[in-house]
């Protein structure tokens, strides 16, 4: 299962988005399902910058606890040999053989191979041209209620990659002679998400801001809302940050000149907590989510 959304938090795509192993937490499903969530958390960890803009430099880290998860449930289907992720974007229809299905649209993986391992388990492994970039093991509870996963996401990562495991919970089932995944699911918890995912770094220099991550994701960007470049992540080409009060700020995260993802942050008053707030354009959903200051 997957989750998938540009944007340089690295930790919110694995709490928001549908498609990365998203985790790039929902969008693309199985891994993108859960790489959805970690890839929107660093995009989204930026400090709004007031008179004292050295309050807001300096290292910030997510608080998985605080999650707020997008209600919109994500809508698998494993039937006849085929599996869809009605709710990945775009849509998501293979074989689920066990052999590398060609995937277009999507800018993390070029190929998806599903394998049914058991009548509650699958596998998957996602590739880019030719390279293994995610993979992960879903798996259903024997009351059919709960979906659990787990992954390793090096999709958009120039370093180590991004390990986690979560669940979610049924709101619907499946249509008759499908695989157990089948049906829609909300995402319940992330139980873990590797430490990688979950920093980001500021510096804010003069009128510009400056971010980077353990995953090899950096922008250097002006606070006018001038539009700049995003490096290291093949789903985000460009990012624009605006201050839009004292503490608040708001991030437009753009894949190939389209709005994917804006970001309103607002930072506390004695500076040390920083809320997120995360429209999911691409799949329609919203999450958030607190950081704070290490």
């Amino acid at each position: 299962m997957k989750a998938e959304n540009g944007g340089s938090i690295v930790a919110i795509k694995y709490l928001i988005s549908q498609e990365s192993p998203k985790i790039r937490l929902e969008g693309d499903k199985q891994i993108a399902m859960k790489r959805g969530y970690w890839l929107l958390l660093p995009v989204f960890l930026m400090p709004p910058v007031t008179m004292a803009q050295s309050v807001f430099d300096g290292t910030w880290k997510v608080d998985l606890g605080t999650a707020k998860f997008p209600q919109k449930p994500d809508e698998y289907l494993l039937k006849d040999g085929m599996y869809h992720c009605k709710t990945c974007a775009p849509p998501i229809e293979v074989k689920a053989d066990g052999q590398d299905q060609k995937i277009t649209g999507h800018p993390y993986y070029d190929t998806m191979n599903i394998k049914v391992v058991d009548d509650r388990t699958i596998e998957e492994a996602d590739k880019k041209n030719g390279k293994t970039v995610a993979t992960s093991k879903t798996w259903v509870s024997p009351d059919g209620n709960t979906l659990m996963f787990e992954f390793s996401d090096s999709s958009a990562t120039n370093a180590d990659p991004v390990t986690g495991k979560g669940s979610e919970t049924r709101v619907s089932k499946g249509p008759e002679g499908s695989h157990a995944i089948s049906g829609s699911w909300r995402m319940a918890k992330m139980e873990s998400l590797s430490e990688n995912a979950l920093r980001i770094t500021y510096n804010v220099t003069g009128d510009s801001l400056t971010m980077s991550n353990q995953t090899g994701q950096s922008y250097t960007a002006k606070l006018d809302g001038t539009e700049a470049p995003y490096k290291g992540d093949p789903g985000t080409t460009s990012v624009s940050v605006k201050k839009t009060g004292a503490n608040t700020m708001e991030e437009t995260d753009k894949r190939d000149g389209k709005v994917i993802s804006v970001a309103r942050i607002n930072v506390s008053a004695d500076g040390k907590t920083m809320k997120v707030v995360v429209d999911d354009k691409l799949h329609g959903t919203q999450a958030e989510f607190t950081a704070t200051k290490q």
